[in-house]
């Protein structure tokens, strides 16, 4: 096993170049994530995952795949997902509408949902997905919206679970985002440094709610780029208060922790100070992230993500973050541990066709 791989990369077209190769192969990189740019069809989806296990086999291939606007893949056969926000709405007519609405045919729906969302990913060689949206539905954020599955956090947990027991079921691992939350503020993290001025008891008994319920069942969490200033200066992200005391000690829970882009805005300041990439990775892992990512910087000449493998290496060198076994056994746990349908295969499957008609 790799000492530690924390790195999780990004390539910048449909098939890998000799520089993807090359940094693909280094020991700090750990996974990849796809964006619509890698996407022609499903049969080059194929050769290129299939050339990025060639590369190193325990490469962890990640995509955002959610449903709703956020679904990577949505031509040649993928099934257009629905937003979670519409698995919410379902839940929301128990009780006034007949078979097919109500508490019970939403979670239906948010299994099934995982199903078909794992099945027809592995089938095309993709191991993970970060979804589910965790955070909750106050209606003021343009960036949630409709990925959150509603405003309840018992409502939130509930569909979540039976989505994980869906992915699950297809041999998928995932990840709930955005601990402990991003639906309150209406600020973008992608262009803009959210702040959320609530204090930690309103924050642990509604948004982050979801995660200490979940704390069994999610594989992986992924922390926000939002600033919490009663509970640390630093966002989330980049806080051991929030990831040791909080989200491990207090919350319990032992999975993978990923970071998220740390390209986002969110993520360029700390300590009110403008910070590099190499600077915001060892910030992240000495937080307690176990993975970090950084993505759309491998286009062009892709320098960025070469300055962030030299210099994390660096400070790996000097000292500076101390790779972890235990770490590393995080992220080897979330690639699938079963082999993938066909796609061909995976049409004909009962349970297959039985999700899909659960679906809204």
């Amino acid at each position: 096993m790799t000492e530690h791989a924390p790195l999780i990369l990004d390539i910048a077209g449909t098939q890998l170049s000799a520089d993807d190769r090359r940094r693909l192969a280094h020991p700090l990189t750990g996974g990849v994530i796809l964006f619509t740019r890698n996407w022609e069809n499903r049969a080059q989806l194929l050769e290129l995952t299939s050339a990025i296990k060639a590369v190193r086999d325990d490469l962890l291939i990640c995509v955002d795949h959610e449903g709703g606007r956020v679904q990577r893949f949505r031509s040649d056969g993928f099934t257009h997902l629905p937003p979670m926000r519409a698995l919410g709405a379902m839940w929301m007519q128990d009780g006034k509408g007949g078979p097919g609405s109500g508490a019970m045919a939403a979670t239906n729906a948010a299994t099934a949902a995982g199903y078909v969302l794992a099945s027809e990913l592995r089938a095309c060689g993709v191991d993970f997905s970060f979804t589910p949206v965790l955070d909750l539905d106050w209606g003021g954020s343009g960036v949630i919206g409709d990925r959150a599955f509603h405003a309840d956090p018992r409502v939130v947990a509930l569909l979540a679970k039976s989505l994980a027991h869906g992915l699950l079921q297809a041999g998928m691992a995932h990840c709930g985002k955005h601990f402990p939350g991003h639906g309150f503020v209406k600020a973008d993290s992608h262009t803009e440094i959210p702040v959320d001025r609530r204090g930690l008891k309103a924050l642990l008994q509604d948004d982050a709610a979801p995660y200490a319920w979940l704390r069994g069942t999610l594989t992986s969490v992924m922390p926000a780029h939002v600033i919490y200033p009663k509970v640390d200066s630093r966002p989330a992200g980049f806080s051991r208060k929030w990831l040791q005391d909080i989200l491990r000690g207090r919350l319990g829970f032992d999975g993978a922790i990923f970071s998220d882009d740390l390209s986002m805005e969110g993520a360029r300041r700390i300590d009110g100070r403008l910070v590099g990439y190499t600077e915001a990775a060892v910030a992240a892992l000495q937080a307690g992230c176990d993975l970090v990512l950084l993505c759309n910087q491998s286009l062009g000449d892709g320098h960025v993500v070469d300055e962030l493998l030299d210099g994390l290496a660096a400070q790996q060198a000097q000292g500076e973050w101390q790779p972890s076994q235990d770490s590393e056994s995080r992220r080897v746990a979330l690639l699938p541990q079963t082999l993938p349908l066909a796609w061909d295969d995976l049409m004909f499957q009962p349970a297959y066709q039985q999700a899909l008609e659960m679906l809204p």
